[in-house]
C-alpha cells in the first residue's frame, strides 16, 4: 500500500514548482521507465500493477492496484508503470558536433518531439531559453518516448551561450537563405524559435547565418510547426556528412 504522503508527493511533481523544489520528476509507461533504468538518470523509485514486472526489480520497484495507481498517474487511462527519477545536474559541456538552441519554446509536445528527433539524429546536446516549457513537464516526457535519457538538456541564458561560442550559428527563419544551397559545416548551432514569432530580435541578432525552409505551395499555410521544422533541417544538416 502506498501512504498518502507518497500519493501527494508524486502528485505534486505535475509542478514544475515542486519538481525543481524536490529535484525529481515522474514518467510514466513501461518502454520509459525501462529506457530510463538503462541510463544514467538516477532512480527514486518505480510503482507498478504488474506482479511480475515488480517481482523482476525487486525491492526498487513496489506493486500497487488500479486505484493507487490512478492516484498517482497524471493520465486518463493510467499505465501499468510509473517512475520517479532524480532531475540530473546537466550542464554546458564541451561541443564537438551540432547543437540545438530552442529560444522559448512553449509546446510541450513541441519540445517532446523535438528531444526525439535530436536523439534520432545523433545531436546530444540541447539548450534551451529560461522561457521554453520545462523538459520534465508530463507532457513532453509522454512525447520523447524515452529519448530526453539520452539527451543533455540545459536550461541557460542563451544570449551568453551563443556570444560565447565560436560554432557558427544557424538560425531558422522564414526569409533565411534556403537551406539545401548552403554549404552545411561538420558542427554549428540550429536555433528554433517561438512557435507564433520565431527567434527573439535579441537572439537573431546573435545568428552568423539565417537559413529557412522553401515553400512550394500555394502560400495559404503562414509557417511550419516549429517541430516539423528542426526535423527538416537537422535532416539536410546530417544529409551532408554522406
Amino acid at each position: 500500500m502506498v501512504g498518502k504522503s507518497q500519493i501527494k508527493l508524486i502528485k505534486s511533481l505535475q509542478q514544475k514548482k515542486c519538481r525543481n523544489q524536490q529535484k525529481l520528476f515522474v514518467v510514466e509507461g513501461k518502454k520509459t521507465v525501462e529506457e530510463l533504468l538503462a541510463s544514467k538518470v538516477e532512480l527514486h523509485k518505480i510503482f507498478s500493477t504488474e506482479e511480475n514486472f515488480a517481482a523482476q526489480l525487486g525491492e526498487i520497484c513496489k506493486l500497487v492496484d488500479g486505484n493507487e495507481m490512478k492516484q498517482m498517474s497524471s493520465l486518463k487511462n493510467p499505465s501499468s508503470v510509473l517512475g520517479v527519477f532524480k532531475i540530473p545536474d546537466n550542464k554546458i559541456a564541451e561541443v564537438k558536433d551540432w547543437v540545438v538552441v530552442l529560444d522559448d519554446v512553449r509546446d510541450p509536445g513541441n519540445l517532446g518531439t523535438i528531444i526525439r528527433l535530436c536523439d534520432w539524429f545523433g545531436i546530444k546536446n540541447l539548450f534551451c531559453s529560461l522561457t521554453t516549457v520545462d523538459c520534465y513537464n508530463p507532457k513532453v516526457l509522454q512525447a520523447t518516448m524515452g529519448s530526453i535519457s539520452r539527451m543533455n538538456i540545459v536550461y541557460t541564458d542563451l544570449k551568453h551561450f551563443l556570444e560565447e561560442t565560436e560554432l557558427p550559428i544557424y538560425g531558422a527563419f522564414m526569409d533565411g537563405n534556403v537551406i539545401y544551397k548552403e554549404k552545411i559545416p561538420e558542427k554549428g548551432v540550429l536555433v528554433m524559435g517561438n512557435e507564433a514569432n520565431g527567434v527573439s530580435k535579441e537572439i537573431e541578432m546573435l545568428c552568423s547565418n539565417k537559413i529557412s525552409i522553401p515553400q512550394f505551395g500555394d502560400k495559404t499555410t503562414e509557417s511550419l510547426n516549429v517541430a516539423t521544422a528542426t526535423s527538416i533541417l537537422l535532416n539536410e544538416i546530417r544529409r551532408s556528412v554522406f
